[in-house]
């Protein structure tokens, strides 16, 4: 699958090297969960803050539970010379599922707000899920929770935005310049070097479980979801 031509969701059904998503008849919800979550990965830049926020469901933000930059244990991009925020390591994968389970059972949760360009986390916020029954959780990350949401009986489904690199790219490179995330040179060079390994993300976050769906596949699910 190459960065520079069309990404089609549906070529990996027929790639024999990657692990078939989870069918719908996998999500087995828990009768005791009041609210169970939509898990919505994909690359950076690809849109899912924005699909979640028309999907008609609450929306809780994976990417606040990045860890701290001065985080000794943080991954380093030896050919960025910084931080590898893309590696899962970078992020806090136990607290997040935590803070999942305590919404789908309880509907509210405190939550960290962290700020990107800062590379911490700088207050909290409550999250509430109010009326609805079911609440999405997007992030770069979101594929790694997918076992343990399926073993607690929370998860009502699991989804990979899976676009045109190239259109990603420049999503991203729009983003990151006008929310000044982190300084110019590493926003050019963090960009192509996302750009080069998206297609691995998609397939990464396929093979933990999430159903790969463009843009139009993907409102249509959340949408079916919200209804629910």
């Amino acid at each position: 699958m190459g960065t520079t031509g069309s990404f089609n969701a549906a070529n990996l059904w027929h790639d024999a090297t990657v692990t078939r998503p989870l069918s719908v008849h996998d999500f087995v919800i828990d009768p005791s969960t009041p609210h169970p979550v939509v898990l919505l990965a994909g690359p950076s830049g690809s849109g899912k803050s924005h699909l979640a926020a028309h999907a008609g469901m609450p929306v809780l933000r994976l990417d606040d539970f990045y860890r701290d930059g001065d985080d000794p244990n943080l991954p380093f991009q030896a050919e960025l010379g910084i931080v590898d925020w893309d590696d899962p390591r970078a992020w806090n994968a136990d607290a997040a599922f935590e803070c999942l389970m305590h919404v789908a059972r309880t509907g509210t949760c405190d939550l960290p707000v962290y700020d990107i360009g800062q590379s911490k986390a700088v207050g909290t916020h409550r999250f509430d899920v109010g009326e609805h029954r079911t609440f999405v959780a997007e992030g770069l990350f979101a594929g790694e929770l997918i076992e343990r949401c399926l073993s607690a009986g929370i998860l009502a489904d699991a989804i990979v935005l899976a676009r045109t690199p190239w259109l990603n790219y420049v999503r991203r490179m729009t983003r990151d310049f006008a929310r000044s995330r982190k300084p110019p040179r590493i926003i050019v060079e963090r960009g192509w070097t996302l750009l080069k390994s998206e297609p691995e993300v998609v397939v990464r976050q396929v093979e933990a479980g999430c159903r790969p769906l463009d843009a139009p596949g993907a409102r249509k699910r959340l949408h079916e979801l919200a209804q629910s």
